[in-house]
């Protein structure tokens, strides 16, 4: 199946579930989430895993466990790219009613990944680098988000240079549109793929300097 665009009975479907969070719902439409929301979403990673690598395509229900929100579905279908054997610094995009969203880098750190980060962002050629990239993306448009720290981290000058990065514990740059016409169309492979590029030198950045965690996993 080649990809065509994201139908919109598809956001229709979405649209239905935010109003109606409820197995009854999902069983009823389980068919449109299946051909109008997963198949498209499949057929468009598939297009680009030739050059971005292999996807891992998210589930639909909600980890309620340790919630207040007992909500069973999401709103929304993600993907995932995260090359092999880079550690970290990852592609995801998304489809919803709301849109289709990309973004890319990092969004949880362990606490030996956000060490070596903070190292880098301190270094003077890798620091100014990073500092450099992200402006770089902020001009283009991109949206440059992560949790991080209100105070000051642990060991590092109330002054020192690129403080606003030394706070992140985590890292990456996010766009969105707004549903129009070109989103049920063949050119959204395009805009995904050209958002995907731009930010390759931010994952190779977090891929070198961070890399992989040395932590157990957690469970």
């Amino acid at each position: 199946m080649s990809f065509s665009g994201f139908p919109d009975e598809g956001l229709v479907f979405y649209e239905g579930l935010e109003a109606d969070n409820s197995k009854t719902f999902w069983t009823a439409h389980k068919a449109e989430y299946d051909s109008f929301v997963r198949a498209p979403m499949l057929a468009l990673l598939e297009e680009l895993g030739a050059e971005f690598g292999t996807a891992k395509v998210f589930r639909p229900y909600r980890d309620v466990r340790f919630s207040h929100d007992k909500t069973p579905y999401k709103t929304h279908q993600g993907a995932v790219v995260t090359p092999e054997g880079r550690g970290t610094g990852s592609w995801y995009v998304q489809i919803s009613a709301d849109g289709l969203l990309v973004s890319g880098g990092s969004w949880r750190l362990e606490s030996d990944q956000v060490a070596r980060y903070r190292r880098a962002v301190a270094d003077p050629v890798q620091g100014s680098r990073l500092e450099a990239e992200i402006e770089r993306l902020r001009i283009a448009g991109w949206a440059i988000e992560g949790d991080r720290l209100v105070r000051v981290p642990a060991g590092y000058a109330a002054d020192a240079e690129r403080l606003d990065l030394l706070k992140h514990k985590a890292l990456h740059a996010t766009r969105q549109w707004t549903p129009e016409d070109w989103l049920h169309t063949p050119a959204v492979l395009d805009r995904v793929r050209d958002s995907w590029r731009d930010l390759a030198q931010l994952n190779s950045w977090l891929a070198d300097n961070v890399g992989a965690t040395t932590k157990e996993p957690r469970r």
